[in-house]
């Protein structure tokens, strides 16, 4: 999997924000231009952490490595953003802090089909949702009524920011019938983190 991009540009310039990303300017990301302009479905973006089944039945853990640190063994890298220098790729989920969350969550929602899914709970970010247990959310899936909310979602700067402020959702993520993504999250914006109840 790459890197979802931001839909916004992020402001390299601004102070970094503790417990939050740099600030997104209202500015679109080249190449999410398709995301302005009514094309793709919007779904919601869920606060957990990014596994994967591959074709073989094996589980992996998405992971960034920043510019200096260590790689972990067996990582399977993917791209590198040459602004941060962090890695994205792939590592084994066995070798992860989170492998028994993980193994109560394969065993919770047994999953059975190769893709990406986010892995939720109580161990999991903070739990922003309530899992009683710890789960496997297919991406792209969503119950109807939040599908049906993602759907009036706007696609400008100022009432994205308005919509994510009035919901309790981290992000969004857009898919493009050709298989393009983006994404934007609550946080992006200036002023969540700082203090904001969001």
């Amino acid at each position: 999997m790459q890197k979802i991009p931001t839909l916004f540009v992020r402001d390299f310039t601004a102070a970094p924000r503790e417990g939050a990303p740099l600030p997104v300017l209202p500015e679109v990301t080249p190449g999410c231009e398709w995301v302005v302009a009514g094309e793709g479905i919007a779904t919601r973006k869920w606060d957990g952490t990014c596994v994967m089944l591959d074709e073989y039945g094996a589980w992996w853990a998405r992971r960034e490595v920043k510019r200096g640190k260590p790689i972990p063994d067996q990582f399977a890298p993917i791209s590198t953003d040459p602004q941060t220098g962090k890695t994205v790729g792939w590592e084994p989920v066995a070798q992860t802090g989170w492998a028994k969350y993980h193994a109560e969550a394969v065993h919770n929602s047994s999953p059975d089909r190769p893709g990406t899914y986010e892995l939720l709970g109580p161990r999991i970010n903070g739990n922003t949702d309530d899992y009683p247990g710890h789960v496997l959310m297919p991406h792209g899936w969503a119950p109807f009524s939040v599908r049906n909310d993602y759907a009036s979602a706007p696609r400008d700067y100022t009432g994205l920011d308005a919509w994510l402020r009035a919901r309790p959702y981290e992000g969004i993520v857009w898919h493009h019938d050709d298989g393009r993504m983006a994404k934007i999250k609550k946080l992006d914006f200036p002023g969540h983190g700082e203090g904001s109840s969001s």
